[in-house]
């Protein structure tokens, strides 16, 4: 991918999430998915920031977090953003050590510390500096002394080579320009035989050449997705094993049951306004080999 254009993708993700963590668009859900004006790359996530803002633990639960999950949580840490939950299939045992990708406002490290307990740590990364501040706000809140927020970038890890047992991400890899370098620093950071669980989203066809290029389908975690298939690959040509897709799930009405200009304008992109079977979420577990 051109230089330029990855560096341009980044600054567009690191802002409108910026943003969302400041609370300039948590009139839309407390996550990164739509509001604004159309000439706005933030502006489908806002929108469906606002559809859920009312209901974000309602969206949760859809996404297979328990209540006990969400009871857990500190306030302001579940930002309705995520797709899935990838610390259900990860299988974190007491005294891991967790790598969080893209971890946002730290809902999923929090779930993970209490995992793996006092003897154990999560390490979060996130590439926005707003949200490792709100994370860290919301650390204070809590008893936890086993996680720690890092300023990182995804194809750039700041860990040590095979220092992780267990890499989790909620629906980020989707937005990193290169999927094949961030693979392959999850092999990196891996130690060996440790084990990769992340909830994503795919592409299940190809898009409209409208939405592709839309950069608001972008931050909103759609026009970024590979194929399903390419997704796959690049896991296996990382080097990491035993890639198994754990769950699947349709993401299209998900997604585009956001209310509002920008979301009307994508979602009438799709045939007959109807972008089932496009795009879905899916659980992936793979092991780097020991």
């Amino acid at each position: 991918m051109n230089e330029n254009t990855s560096e341009s993708i980044k600054a567009d993700v690191r802002k409108n999430y910026g943003a969302v963590a400041r609370g300039a668009k948590q009139s839309c859900c407390d996550a990164p998915c739509c509001c604004g004006s159309a000439s706005d790359s933030g502006a489908a996530l806002n929108e469906f920031i606002t559809t859920y803002a009312s209901a974000p633990d309602s969206v949760a639960r859809k996404l297979g977090y328990t209540d006990a999950d969400l009871a857990a949580l500190p306030d302001q840490a579940n930002l309705g953003l995520g797709c899935g939950n990838s610390t259900a299939i990860a299988s974190i045992a007491p005294g891991s050590v967790v790598l969080d990708l893209g971890s946002g406002a730290g809902m999923d490290c929090f779930l993970a510390a209490a995992r793996t307990g006092p003897d154990g740590k999560v390490i979060g990364v996130d590439m926005t500096p707003e949200m490792i501040e709100k994370a860290n706000a919301n650390l204070n809140q809590t008893d936890f002394r086993n996680i720690e927020f890092r300023l990182g970038e995804i194809e750039s890890l700041p860990v040590d080579s095979a220092s992780v047992d267990v890499v989790i991400s909620n629906c980020v890899l989707n937005l990193v320009p290169d999927k094949l370098k961030a693979f392959e620093e999850i092999f990196r950071a891996l130690k060996p035989g440790g084990r990769m669980a992340v909830s994503d989203i795919v592409k299940l066809r190809a898009l409209p050449p409208v939405i592709e290029n839309d950069p608001d389908a972008l931050s909103a975690c759609i026009s970024g997705a590979l194929m399903r298939d390419e997704y796959l690959s690049a896991i296996s040509r990382a080097g990491l094993q035993s890639v198994t897709v754990e769950s699947e799930q349709d993401f299209g009405d998900m997604f585009f049951a956001a209310e509002g200009p920008v979301s009307d304008r994508i979602r009438d992109a799709f045939p007959q306004g109807d972008a089932h079977g496009y795009i879905a979420s899916i659980k992936v577990t793979a092991v780097k080999p020991g």
